[in-house]
């Protein structure tokens, strides 16, 4: 028997049922997408451009910081895409479906020959991540009704099996790119994303009318051929991506467009809505726009951090000897795991106290957290040895406390965007919050790339002091953040209205 929505969003308990079978599909989506993520910048750095290209290692990894943020940048671009299609015409199990479909493929394409499909196979992943990642989100929101004290505890668990697949997939997959094969490293990641679309596909009846293709399109005659148009309409746009990830000026070019044209069109949607509703949309650009700048310090670990676990940390964390790229890609999700049901359990009894902080505090919080975090990175320096090595174990707890910092912000924010948005654009204001992280990576790529700028040939010392430094530069803008935060928390309150946060 298929449920009612009725019948879903009147679950007892802490967590709907439905909620494990989309945890489940997202678990492995997020192996497939973490585990390339994870292989980016090394990869990039050390195969495609010392080994093929003979770059010299200094212009190699800033040019890699850059690489790195192109790709991600068009990743959760397409996100604010994929939300769009899914929300007009392919209802978000459709979208899921096509974006899991692109992904195997282009995982597979990278394991056939990544040196020579690199880019090829990426331009897959990006169009599939797009399709898929917002999606699956909002109908994570849908579970709940309106006003629902258990949402944001449901988008902490299922921000916890994000992180199983980002664990498994960042931590495997780097480990056999380095010390065994990159083409089954990146096989790897298609091989999963199959074990996710098959759970979908196995439990979708559970989610009832959630996700279902829109009514206005199901019943048109020509409703298939708009369905078929979004399919060929986004292969077509291959070329065009294949052409801006691999040169990143094309990406700036892109980025300058594309956040304005965005913010116009959802201008635009905010005008057809009730004066509450657009204040609640304001509240929701407000997070957007902070979110911003938590990404581009937060995706530093794909970026920066993963270029000076490379060559600048011992090979020992808690006396075991381990791959500091293994660490780095993996320890995050480690802690997430374990952290995540403990806050979201912690957010569910203060709210029953009464004393749960508002959603901009949370906010705020993160930032005091992410500030700590990169303090710590700098303070790192200090535990170096003559040649510029330091501390695994330093390097280690400033990702615990980065962890605290995404675990107050992130779940938070998607659970927000399915708050304080109209049901008709819950997949366009998803799509935006991941636009948002679009931005994110893209200016961690330009970050990163300026802590990178260090002379040719120079020694692991110098680049220590020069990633370390900037660490500390963005550790002062992180507090700056949270106190801008804490400020205006009143007046975002008000636009909030009557939103549950």
């Amino acid at each position: 028997m298929v449920p009612s929505i009725k019948d879903i969003q009147s679950f007892e308990g802490k967590y709907p049922k439905q909620i494990w079978s989309l945890f489940f599909v997202e678990m492995w989506e997020r192996f497939c997408f973490y585990g390339n993520r994870g292989m980016l910048t090394v990869f990039i750095s050390e195969i495609l451009l010392q080994k093929i290209q003979h770059i010299g290692k200094s212009e190699a990894e800033a040019h890699a910081n850059l690489q790195y943020g192109a790709i991600q940048a068009f990743v959760y671009a397409f996100t604010f895409i994929g939300g769009l299609f899914a929300d007009k015409i392919l209802g978000f199990r459709k979208s899921l479906f096509w974006g899991g479909m692109l992904m195997i493929v282009g995982s597979f394409i990278l394991g056939f020959d990544p040196e020579k499909f690199f880019y090829f196979g990426i331009c897959f992943i990006i169009i599939g991540t797009g399709f898929f990642k917002p999606n699956i989100s909002t109908m994570v929101g849908q579970l709940y009704r309106s006003g629902d004290e258990r949402r944001d505890a449901g988008f902490g668990l299922f921000y916890s099996g994000i992180n199983i697949g980002a664990l498994f997939g960042g931590g495997l997959c780097v480990w056999v790119g380095k010390y065994h094969s990159w083409h089954w490293a990146f096989a790897l990641s298609g091989i999963f994303m199959i074990v996710g679309l098959v759970t979908f596909l196995l439990t979708k009846k559970q989610l009832g009318p959630i996700g279902l293709q829109p009514e206005a399109v199901a019943k048109k005659k020509n409703g298939k051929l708009y369905e078929w148009m979004v399919y060929g309409g986004s292969l077509l746009t291959i070329p065009a991506i294949l052409a801006m990830v691999s040169n990143t000026q094309y990406t700036d070019y892109f980025m300058y467009i594309i956040g304005p044209a965005t913010l116009i069109y959802v201008f635009y949607e905010m005008s057809k809505y009730s004066a509450a509703e657009r204040k609640n949309l304001a509240a929701a650009l407000v997070f957007i726009i902070f979110s911003i700048l938590f990404w581009a310090f937060f995706e530093q670990s794909g970026g920066s951090l993963s270029l000076f676990a490379a060559d600048n940390l011992h090979h020992k964390l808690l006396g075991i000897n381990i791959d500091p790229n293994v660490v780095n890609n993996a320890v995050n999700s480690l802690f997430v795991i374990s952290l995540s049901p403990i806050v979201g359990l912690l957010w569910l009894r203060m709210a029953k106290k009464k004393s749960e902080p508002n959603a901009v505090v949370k906010f705020g919080i993160g930032f005091l957290f992410l500030a700590a975090a990169f303090y710590i990175f700098y303070y790192n320096r200090f535990f170096a040895d003559a040649n510029g090595v330091t501390s695994l174990n330093v390097f280690a707890m400033a990702t615990l406390v980065m962890t605290i910092a995404e675990l107050c912000l992130s779940p938070i924010g998607l659970s927000l965007m399915t708050k304080l948005s109209p049901k008709p654009m819950q997949g366009v204001m998803m799509g935006m919050w991941f636009l948002a992280s679009a931005y994110g990576q893209y200016a961690a790529g330009i970050l990163g790339a300026g802590m990178a700028a260090t002379k040719e040939g120079g020694t692991l010392t110098e680049k220590l002091i020069s990633y370390t430094t900037g660490y500390k530069q963005l550790a002062i803008y992180a507090l700056i953040a949270a106190v801008l935060l804490l400020a205006i928390s009143p007046i975002v309150r008000k636009l909030m209205s009557e939103v549950k946060e």
